[in-house]
């Protein structure tokens, strides 16, 4: 609520024709997109571009209640699908930018890792860190993925509900938790502090898409920063930090 109410402060505060540009954008880019603006800046002199990380369905709801956005980055399809039903992007410029795939992580001291989505149901497997599922992508793929290993019944007294895939990985990382379901680019930007235990199986895959937002006061810089994700340089970026292709 607190970076709700700075962006709503921020948008009262901006003279007229200001060349910045917010960017709301899921918390598993958060090295990217910070390398990929800085870059868009040095490319585009005179623009600075404002980020706002959180989980997918927090950003969603931040656009719905007015905060001034331009630019929104999922890290799923089904939260962007929502915003174009409630007619907050202009679906025109919604473009997938990467793929990532999901793991399940270890602490570091971690010794007898969980290889299969049903060894997380052991008896010394007593905290899982999990996204809430209903506002964070990461946990929507963990639950459908559990439910069809049919697993997801037994990891009810164990989950450890979390509000993005960040502090998944920190509580992991932190040895709070036994094992965590993250991105494989979490797993990377973290490498010496957690282990990858295995790759989960997501049907579909799991696609990242952005758009501008129809209330965007900076509607052609918006447009230009969606292109620069997309561009050579842009995808160079987004593969350094672990994302694939779309």
């Amino acid at each position: 609520m607190n970076k709700l109410w700075a962006l709503l402060l921020l948008a009262a505060t901006l003279p007229a024709g200001a060349a910045d540009l917010t960017v709301s954008a899921a918390s598993s880019l958060t090295e990217s997109f910070r390398e990929i603006s800085s870059a868009y800046e040095k490319a585009n002199p005179g623009t600075k571009v404002d980020l706002n990380f959180a989980a997918s369905g927090t950003l969603l709801q931040q656009i719905a209640r007015g905060a001034p956005v331009d630019v929104l980055a999922s890290a799923d399809q089904a939260t962007m699908a929502q915003a174009n039903t409630e007619g907050l992007i202009d679906p025109t410029t919604e473009h997938v930018f990467a793929q990532n795939s999901l793991w399940v992580v270890v602490p570091p001291q971690a010794s007898n890792k969980p290889t299969t989505l049903a060894a997380l149901a052991r008896a010394d497997v007593k905290r899982v860190a999990i996204g809430n599922p209903d506002s964070v992508p990461v946990g929507r793929y963990a639950r459908g993925a559990l439910q069809q290993a049919g697993v997801w019944p037994a990891m009810q007294a164990k989950m450890i509900s979390t509000q993005n895939v960040r502090q998944s990985l920190d509580y992991v990382a932190r040895g709070e938790v036994d094992a965590g379901f993250v991105y494989a680019t979490d797993a990377q930007a973290m490498s010496e502090r957690v282990q990858r235990a295995f790759q989960v199986p997501v049907a579909g895959g799991i696609a990242y898409p952005l758009a501008m937002v129809k209330t965007s006061r900076n509607a052609a810089e918006a447009k230009r920063f969606i292109a620069f994700v997309r561009s050579a340089q842009g995808q160079a970026i987004l593969h350094r930090h672990g994302f694939g292709s779309p």
